[in-house]
């Protein structure tokens, strides 16, 4: 299908779903309409309870959107595992780290790296964490990621201190989201323009000189609105790095909305919604770690071949959307654009030898020389023995137009809620790669003076056309919802060094089916399958076949007011798992991005999650909650990849960083104007390398328990002070070793802040 032919496609379902459908607004658009009678909805807090302090000022109906309405029904009758962090959720944990805030949910997994979360490594049911790449990312209804299908590693993330809720996608449900189906989807919730005028202010600081300062300010009228909001966040670093420096980092986003209501009543209605966005950040990061015995020594020693080593980017984001209602029928027709400037320069290897094997046996006869030398205590003697050094620079855009529809109807003694969507979108990263040569001397690093070398300089670009539709289809206690999934995708990628030039086409269809049967008001079964789906990258050669499984689930949940219980199993059987090479897993320059096919694999578990709020008469409450994963992964066929996670594959081997066992648990106590949390997180030993049977010291995460806490006092009605201890028995662990060496885990930090909200 050629792009003119794409641009039609588009046009006519336009058209089409402005006449016929009407979608459930996302953040961004006017309330949606009530939730029929028959769904459960959350009572409001009972008398004597407090609302989070910084709580948007909102209608009943805009506040249920993402929290009760969850793919065509509501999320207690949603026949998928569906995962809502709500807002006073994000405000009881006080995090940064996007990783720690997700990994609250069963079935997400995380692959630690910086220790900020500035890049976080995230999987859902098994899917290899490597930088997001298998998981779709959102934001209010948007693919967030720097190139979606050209480079979906994500390289940027929100700042989650901005975010009002997150929403989890797994199971049949995923087929809504794309282009990767596989695991599911993460959709961020932006604050939304506030009816009435609203200002909040948040600042903090702690150890290793933490700051944040966050505000945004707001109003509206009957037709027109519009908020303000920016955050700066910074830390000096917590690693020591030899001969002293700063490993740290400072971030700023800033975000703009303006609503205006072209026509507020009548039978049609229509409103229009306009996001602006600008991210930066400055970080003094490096795939640089230690070696193990290094890292028991002190496992935040930072060595000084990384002085240099120092990422910055810039972001633009821009979002128009319009909104159309009449009666029960509403379309939101959305269009964007971002782009994504980035230049990291670091430590890329020896000229003669690898550094993953320097850290990982550093005192043999050959490793020992290069060792002293990463570390200072050589200087480099030979061509050999120097360092090289460069940018990774990247420019990326990500552009779309797409329109999605819901309409509420019935047939008979079925009632439909449906949903049809369809997205036109492009994306394409530019690399430029080079390398200098440095000699270390005297503990310094010193410019060998020789050309710059160039390791990569390509673009890689991506047009694809993607349909979606689902029914919710509610008879008495019984929910069935189909839906299906149509991506068609045109790639191309341009080698400019060996002025060689590669097209491919690609269309896939993704199937599936929910199913939920409430057996009392409270307690329900749910089950479902559906295709998974992940696009390989532009430039792979023919032979290179996406990833594909089947993908299942079954499980039962209980909820009543303030409980929830939910059992999940699941199956992923893949007819073909694929791995994408990147510098983060430690690939070097003939292999970047290249894909490999593993073949089939299956991957199961078990996901529990349990939350209840204990209330008593004297207007003191308990919420408790519990999230618990159990995986297994098998690997069916041998394969060899250039990755160091895989290497020489045997059928039976089990897949890398997917931990056995995972719990995230918390504990609080609140009263009318304060709170006190403790939460409890724990990550098995994972596999850094393919295998089976007992994990090989060197190739095995650490097992890591960690202990949170958090107070906050309201002060005034309008004024609150918090205290936040993160890790605060200073537990330390090694969470992965990629790229290079030994990486630990964040120490014990220290934060005070104060919220101010009118």
């Amino acid at each position: 299908m050629s792009v003119r032919s794409f641009a039609v496609a588009v046009s006519f379902f336009l058209v089409v779903t402005q006449a016929t459908a009407q979608q459930q607004p996302t953040s961004e658009a006017p309330p949606p309409p009530e939730t029929p009678p028959s769904l459960p909805t959350e009572a409001p807090p009972p008398p004597g309870e407090a609302l989070p302090l910084d709580a948007p000022v909102v209608s009943p109906e805009v506040s249920k959107k993402f929290e009760s309405v969850v793919v065509g029904t509501s999320e207690t009758r949603t026949s998928g595992s569906i995962h809502v962090i709500k807002p006073e959720k994000l405000q009881r944990f006080e995090l940064d780290d996007p990783q720690a805030i997700l990994q609250t949910v069963p079935g997400v997994y995380g692959r630690g790296e910086d220790g900020f979360g500035l890049r976080p490594n995230l999987g859902l049911r098994g899917a290899n964490p490597d930088r997001s790449k298998k998981v779709t990312l959102l934001e209010d209804g948007v693919l967030l990621g720097p190139a979606p299908y050209s480079a979906p590693a994500a390289y940027f993330f929100p700042l989650m201190t901005r975010m009002q809720s997150v929403r989890v996608l797994k199971g049949p449900a995923a087929v809504q989201q794309g282009p990767q189906t596989i695991g599911g989807s993460v959709e961020l919730i932006t604050r939304d323009v506030p009816a009435t005028e609203s200002f909040g202010l948040d600042l903090a600081g702690g150890e290793y000189l933490y700051g944040k300062a966050h505000g945004y300010f707001g109003a509206s009228t009957e037709r027109a609105g519009f908020l303000l909001e920016g955050i700066h966040l910074r830390s000096d670093g917590f690693k020591d790095l030899d001969g002293g420096g700063n490993t740290g980092f400072h971030k700023n986003e800033w975000m703009a909305k303006a609503r205006y209501r072209l026509v507020p009543d009548g039978p049609v209605r229509q409103s229009l919604q306009l996001k602006l966005g600008y991210s930066d950040e400055v970080s003094n990061e490096t795939y640089l770690g230690l070696s193990d015995a290094d890292f028991s020594d002190n496992p935040l020693r930072r060595y000084g071949a990384s002085r240099l080593d120092r990422m910055e980017w810039y972001r633009t984001q821009l979002v128009l959307s319009h909104v159309l209602e009449s009666g029960s029928l509403a379309v939101t027709t959305t269009a964007y654009r971002q782009d994504f400037n980035r230049s990291w320069r670091k430590v890329n290897r020896f000229r003669g030898a690898s550094i993953a094997d320097v850290l990982a046996d550093p005192t043999s006869a050959r490793n020992s020389i290069y060792y002293g030398v990463l570390t200072g205590q050589f200087d480099s003697s030979t061509r050999e023995e120097s360092l090289l050094i460069g940018p990774n620079k990247r420019v990326f855009v990500s552009q779309g137009l797409q329109s999605v529809a819901r309409w509420s109807t019935t047939t008979g003694p079925l009632s439909h809620n449906l949903e049809a969507g369809v997205r036109y979108h492009y994306d394409s990263i530019d690399r430029l790669h080079t390398e200098d040569g440095f000699r270390m001397v005297g503990g310094a690093l010193v410019p060998e003076g020789e050309p710059t070398a160039t390791t990569a300089n390509n673009k890689d670009s991506t047009y694809a056309l993607a349909l979606h539709a689902t029914d919710a289809i509610s008879w008495g206690p019984l929910v069935v919802t189909p839906g299906v999934r149509l991506e068609i995708i045109r790639s191309k990628s341009r080698d400019r060094l060996l002025g060689e030039s590669q097209s491919g086409a690609l269309e896939a269809l993704m199937p599936g089916v929910g199913v939920y049967g409430a057996l009392t008001q409270a307690l329900g079964l749910f089950g479902g399958v559906y295709r998974g789906f992940s696009p390989p990258a532009p430039g792979q050669p023919e032979a290179v076949l996406p990833e594909q499984s089947v993908n299942y689930e079954a499980g039962a949940r209980w909820t009543r007011r303030g409980e929830r219980l939910e059992v999940v199993g699941f199956f992923n059987d893949y007819s073909n798992l694929t791995d994408i090479c990147t510098f983060s897993n430690g690939c070097l320059n003939d292999n970047l991005d290249r894909q490999f096919d593993a073949g089939e694999a299956h991957i199961y578990g078990l996901e529990v999650f349990a939350e209840k709020t204990f209330r008593t008469q004297v207007g003191v409450s308990f919420p408790v909650s519990v999230a618990y994963t159990f995986t297994q992964t098998r690997l069916l066929e041998d394969f060899r990849s250039a990755d160091p996670q895989f290497g020489l594959v045997r059928a039976g081997d089990e897949l890398p960083y997917v931990p056995w066992h995972q719990l995230f648990a918390t504990v609080g106590v609140e009263g009318a104007r304060w709170g006190a949390y403790v939460n409890a997180s724990f990550v098995d030993v994972m596999r850094e390398v393919a295998g089976q049977g007992v994990i090989p010291e060197g190739e095995k995460t650490d097992a890591l328990l960690t202990f949170d806490v958090n107070a906050n006092w309201n002060v005034t009605r309008w004024g609150q002070v918090y205290l936040s201890a993160r890790n605060v028995l200073d537990q330390q662990g090694i969470v992965s070793r990629r790229p290079f060496g030994a990486r630990p885990n964040a120490p014990r930090t220290v934060i005070l802040g104060f919220k101010l909200s009118l």
